[in-house]
This record gives C-alpha cells, sequence and structure tokens, in this order.
C-alpha cells in the first residue's frame, strides 16, 4: 500500500494536537509517521503512538502557515502527504482512504470535515459520540456519493484535511511563502494547482472531525494579515481574494478600500468588533454571512452616512 505521511501545523492547543495523535493511533491503516511542524518555541508532549513522530520546529513571520506546510512536506518519507489540521481529529478510515484514492488519480484531493460543538473532546471521546452531534459546515458542499469527483472551482479549496502525492506537490513549489499570517495562501494554493493542469477533487471519505475553538469571522483578529494577503494575491493573479472578509471590514468602518488605491486599515478592531464577530459557545463554527446580514440590516435602518458605521458598532 501507499506510504503515508501526516504533516500538520501546531502552535498552542495542545489538547487538540494529543487528540490528533490519539486519532491517528486508531486509523485501520497506520500512518507511517506524522510530522508536526512547531511553530512555537517549545515542543509539544505527546502521547505514545504506534508510528514515528518527528516535531520539527518552524522559524519565520507569526503564522507561517504556508512555509510550515513546506518544510514538513520536503522533510516527509512517504510518497502520499496527508495535511490534517491540527484542529482535526482522523476518522478511523482518513489514512486508508486517501492511501486507496490516491491510487487512482494524481490530484489534490479533498476529505469530509464535520463540525464538532463545545465539549464534545471532553474526557474519553468516541467517534460514535462525534457522528451523534457533528454538523457540515453551510459554505462548505458535501462529499460525493462515492468514490471521487472533480471540483472545477480552486476557490473551494480548504488546507484544514486535504492530501496530495509528495512528488507532485514538490513539483508544483508547493505553497507560496510570501504569505504569513491568516489568509489567501489557500486560494492562492489552489490557483496554482489549476494554472498547473493538476486535478481538484472531492471525495467520498477521509473524514475529519473538527474540535471546538473560539474563533472569529470574519477574522478581525487578523485584519493585518488579511489586508496583506489579500493585496498580494491581486498583485499576482490580477484580482483579489477574501473579499466577503474585506467587504464585511469595510462595512464596520475598520479599512477604506477606494479603486486604484491600497486598503487601507482605518482603525483597529475594538470590543464590539469582536463581540459582533466571536463565534458563540453552542456554535460548532462561525462564519462571514451572518455578520454580513447584520452589518447590511443595520445600515439600511441608520442609512449609509458614515456615522451610521459608528452606530452599528457601537449597538453590536
Amino acid at each position: 500500500m501507499t506510504s503515508v505521511s501526516v504533516v500538520t501545523l501546531a502552535k498552542g492547543r495542545s489538547e487538540h494536537l494529543v487528540n490528533v495523535v490519539l486519532g491517528l493511533s486508531r486509523q485501520t491503516v497506520l500512518p507511517d509517521e506524522l510530522i508536526v511542524a512547531v511553530m512555537q518555541p517549545e515542543p509539544y508532549d505527546l502521547p505514545e503512538a504506534p508510528f514515528p513522530i518527528r516535531q520539527i520546529r518552524v522559524e519565520g513571520e507569526q503564522l507561517p502557515l504556508a512555509a510550515a506546510r513546506n518544510f514538513a512536506a520536503r522533510a516527509a518519507n512517504s510518497e502520499l502527504l496527508v495535511f490534517l489540521d491540527m484542529d482535526c481529529i482522523p476518522h478511523p478510515r482518513l489514512v486508508e482512504d486517501y492511501a486507496e484514492l490516491s491510487g487512482a488519480l494524481d490530484g489534490l484531493l479533498m476529505g469530509e470535515v464535520m463540525y464538532l460543538p463545545g465539549g464534545a473532546t471532553r474526557n474519553d471521546w468516541s467517534y460514535d459520540e462525534f457522528a451523534a452531534v457533528a454538523v457540515k459546515h453551510s459554505d462548505r458542499r458535501g462529499p460525493p456519493p462515492s468514490g471521487i469527483e472533480i471540483c472545477p472551482d480552486y476557490r473551494c479549496f480548504w488546507s484544514l484535511n486535504f492530501a496530495m502525492r509528495r512528488a507532485t506537490f514538490l513539483e508544483i513549489g508547493g505553497f507560496d511563502e510570501r504569505y504569513y499570517g491568516y489568509g489567501g495562501e489557500d486560494t492562492d494554493f489552489g490557483k496554482t494547482v489549476s494554472q498547473a493542469g493538476v486535478p481538484i477533487a472531492w471525495i467520498k471519505g477521509g473524514l475529519a472531525y473538527h474540535q471546538y475553538h473560539p474563533h472569529h469571522m470574519p477574522p478581525v483578529h487578523h485584519i493585518e494579515s488579511v489586508v496583506r494577503n489579500a493585496q498580494l494575491f491581486e498583485s499576482k493573479w490580477g484580482y483579489r481574494t477574501m473579499g466577503h472578509w474585506l467587504h464585511a471590514f469595510l462595512l464596520m468602518g475598520l479599512i477604506e478600500d477606494e479603486p486604484g488605491e491600497a486598503i487601507r486599515i482605518v482603525r483597529q478592531p475594538a470590543a464590539a468588533d469582536f463581540a459582533l464577530t466571536t463565534q458563540q459557545s453552542h456554535e460548532p463554527y462561525c462564519n462571514t454571512a451572518r455578520v454580513l446580514r447584520y452589518l447590511k440590516d443595520e445600515l439600511a435602518l441608520q442609512g449609509d452616512a458614515p456615522d451610521g458605521l459608528t452606530r452599528v458598532m457601537q449597538t453590536a
């Protein structure tokens, strides 16, 4: 069978990474190794596993996600790379599914992801419990009925759970390491893969359960890197990405975006911005659509005058 290296990036949230190791230890087909690209000074204290675990320190700018994935991919020894975010607990068949289906298509394979509510991973968790409470993300389409289905839109790519043959990944050059911080590197990679003629596909299987953690959508806590990476993407490809986040930032009065000019951050997020965008404790995930609906409704009531934006944030 195809040899498999599982690759994950890690910073903080040690309990999430421990659960990834436990999930990989319960696979029907064990990975040949787990490579952890560590984006913090200290290594993790991880449980014993029936496969080698290598922790490699990644230096660089804050959250060097693109560089960390490339570094880990180059360090891997296997034919197939399975990229799995440290928030994602693999279903017992994840490694086996990817190994089997990678033999049918030399491309970028996107597995299923289901989202867990808070508390689902406490104590001695089980897959039956996950299946009972996990939900699909509203912005993410479901898997095909079986096998592999070619995805015609590179913008569907999310890096939290995917696989590629190592040789193919290295041949196209991996992720663009000019991206750092949060946002943009996934869409850029999807575009690069598409431009290289490498197929992108959904698969039935390769399931991972995303562990709950508080988050913000739109990601106001990463506004600087979102703006910078959006402008990098535009300079490279001639058009924008992350437009829904930028539009929300504009409606919130965080940025100015005049045609033909660089995006300008006019103020830093305040407490009201964080309150508006935060993931609620009962939500397995959060998305930008809810915030956009709220902002547009409030602006429709108050009018589009500049002080209307201020009143939205004062009442959020």
